[in-house]
């Protein structure tokens, strides 16, 4: 089992893949490997591009523009850049820092939205995240929580179960009346948002296991922009959830 996250769940982060034969079937070393470093750096760069991408729709917003056409077009363009990377993870050295820019469109607009209805909560959940970030990845480094094929299987049947869900209930919102539990500010509600982020913090530990894999196995160069992408993909599902936690606590 792999991590759920669909960019470690690729075939590159694979044995086979982590080097490259002549024609007598010789191995060639490139000594240019991925490595750990490389992909925090990258990691940290991608940080960088969504932030400043995130400034402008932010800025939009506050001063008296409609941000929604590029949040809602930065979402579409990042889905998409995140597909092809799927499929095609060489070409991640120019996916990445696109999904970080297009993303950062749609986190920026999303976050004024938020803003605006609860003054404060940006920073609350950009803090959240960065202290759940910095928690797993010293329990993860000093092993306090190891990533056996157990707990793979219990975070990647979660993380499943809440992609199953949240899509019904979307799909049902949309052409029905219904309305799903996690819509509103009841304990209930609040559980689940409690339940899902916990969940996707689960999912650090995993894409932090599939990188330092990855940089043992010695994988191409341009898996470090891949994992970076794959990290960043479980940063901005963590920072959304506690936005909807925050807000639904506000409610209260």
């Amino acid at each position: 089992m792999n991590s759920q996250n669909p960019f470690f769940k690729n075939k590159s982060f694979s044995p086979t893949s982590a080097v490259s034969r002549d024609v007598d079937n010789n191995v060639i070393d490139y000594n240019d490997t991925m490595t750990v470093s490389g992909t925090i750096n990258k990691s940290f760069l991608m940080l960088i591009l969504l932030i400043a991408s995130a400034a402008i729709t932010w800025s939009m917003t506050f001063t008296g523009y409609n941000p929604m056409v590029l949040t809602i077009g930065g979402a579409i363009a990042g889905l998409v850049l995140v597909l092809i990377a799927s499929f095609k993870p060489q070409y991640s050295t120019f996916l990445a820092p696109g999904y970080a820019i297009f993303e950062g469109l749609f986190i920026g607009g999303i976050s004024a939205i938020f803003e605006a209805m609860y003054p404060g909560i940006v920073i609350q959940a950009v803090g959240a995240t960065f202290v759940t970030f910095v928690v797993c990845f010293a329990l993860y480094k000093y092993e306090v929580v190891k990533v056996t094929e157990q707990f793979k299987s219990i975070v990647i049947a979660s993380t499943l179960a809440i992609a199953t869900y949240y899509v019904i209930s979307w799909l049902l919102s949309m052409f029905t009346s219904f309305q799903p539990v996690h819509y509103g500010n009841s304990w209930m509600s609040i559980g689940i948002s409690v339940f899902v982020i916990v969940i996707a913090a689960m999912n650090l530990f995993l894409d932090f296991d599939q990188i330092e894999k990855g940089a043992q196995q010695k994988l191409p160069k341009y898996m470090e922009w891949f994992g970076a992408m794959g990290l960043m993909i479980t940063l901005v599902w963590l920072y959304i959830e506690f936005l909807r936690l925050l807000s639904k606590l506000s409610r209260k």
